[in-house]
């Protein structure tokens, strides 16, 4: 993917107060979207508004092929106004970009694809934890099964933490053949099929405008064009979309953008918060310009890590397991850095009248996304001791 602006206006200043006006909306809508649990459907209408769901498409289909530096640019400043719809645009750069590139569909299904995001602003990702499984990224074969019955294909089957389920049209699930052999790949499913439905199931402590719910696939037809795990390269781990390690880097942009709203907010606090027995502000005592400074250096290192990574992606010699450290140094240094505020001042960090208790749970999310951290250790050490895993 190629370097771009943030979206498809000319003005490269224009694209930069588009994107900061964003950003103070979504932050403005955040909380009641927050208590509510729902998707911020206004959120993606406005992004679709302003030309960012289609920028991973190539250009040729409306879209700019950005890199990696610009999704996590993206990404990492749309957090800190609402970080649950940073991660559904986050999920369809990653994908779309990954589909545009990717040798197992048709040219036809591609177009398909490519304008119902450019003209609908449709929304895509891919389908892969299940219950019984968990996440295939720790290995293991779906139980989601793809069957023929006479000339039709049918799958059968239900994805867990299904980020953005119900604003999504596209669903890249992964799935297994019948066979006694069973082939395994993607499956691209038009989510308004007769025979997909969704359970509502994600009552989680942050990231809860996620929409992370279970999508049920019961008997659903599928037209054999859709059916990527039967190419005949369905295992695809190079090119120009490298989706583990881009995975990684993006997401360490998105809760380290967290953390610079956290921070945002505690600076002002400090600022406006004078209590009577001192009659000054918080912010003239060291203690919290020793606090300050330690946060600052937690994303000082953040800003340097996601830096050298992106930067080894654009040389090529980014690996998926550095990336995936980076990935887990990053959301610890955010976590600790929001619990520094929280825990300085009290029960104001803790209030829901404070958006610093929202950042805090949402920050915490960081660690139950791949890889995790036993994960992202131990395939940094084998890499480091030239074990194979």
């Amino acid at each position: 993917m190629g370097d771009s602006p943030f979206s498809p206006a000319t003005n490269p200043a224009a694209t930069d107060k588009t994107l900061d006006e964003l950003v103070q909306v979504f932050a403005e809508r955040a909380p009641r979207y927050d208590r509510s649990g729902n998707i911020a459907t206004e959120n993606l209408h406005d992004l679709h508004e302003a030309g960012f769901l289609a920028l991973a498409l190539p250009k040729t289909a409306g879209g700019q092929d950005i890199s990696l530096r610009t999704v996590t640019q993206i990404i990492g400043r749309l957090a800190q106004g609402d970080p649950s719809t940073a991660l559904i645009l986050a999920m369809q750069y990653l994908q779309s970009g990954a589909f545009s590139h990717s040798s197992q569909w048709s040219e036809d299904v591609k177009q398909e694809l490519f304008e119902s995001i450019h003209q609908e602003g449709a929304l895509i990702n891919a389908l892969r934890v299940e219950p019984e499984l968990g996440t295939p990224a720790r290995g293991g074969v779906p139980d989601t099964t793809v069957s023929r019955h006479g000339s039709a294909w049918r799958i059968n089957g239900r994805k867990i933490f299904s980020t953005g389920s119900t604003a999504l049209q596209w669903g890249v699930v992964w799935a297994k053949t019948d066979d006694a052999e069973p082939k395994v790949g993607p499956v691209l499913v038009p989510l308004d099929l007769r025979g997909v439905r969704i359970e509502k199931s994600w009552h989680q402590l942050g990231m809860r405008a996620t929409g992370s719910h279970t999508i049920i696939f019961d008997d659903v037809e599928i037209p054999e064009r859709y059916l990527g795990l039967l190419a005949p390269s369905p295992a695809e781990k190079s090119g120009p979309v490298a989706i583990a390690s881009w995975h990684a880097v993006v997401i360490a942009g998105l809760y380290n953008g967290i953390a610079i709203s956290a921070r945002d907010w505690l600076v002002e606090f400090l600022h406006n918060r004078v209590p009577s027995n001192l009659g000054a502000s918080l912010a003239t005592l060291p203690r919290f310009q020793i606090l300050l400074g330690e946060i600052d250096a937690l994303l000082l290192a953040n800003e340097a890590l996601i830096g050298h990574a992106i930067a080894l992606s654009e040389q090529g010699t980014e690996s998926d397991a550095r990336a995936g450290l980076v990935k887990q140094v990053v959301t610890e240094n955010a976590i600790t850095a929001v619990g520094k505020a929280v825990a300085a001042i009290g029960n104001p960090g803790l209030s829901q009248d404070n958006p610093l208790e929202r950042h805090y749970r949402n920050v915490l999310c960081g660690r139950i996304h791949t890889p995790q951290g036993d994960s992202a250790l131990l395939a940094a050490g084998r890499e480091a001791l030239k074990i194979q895993g």
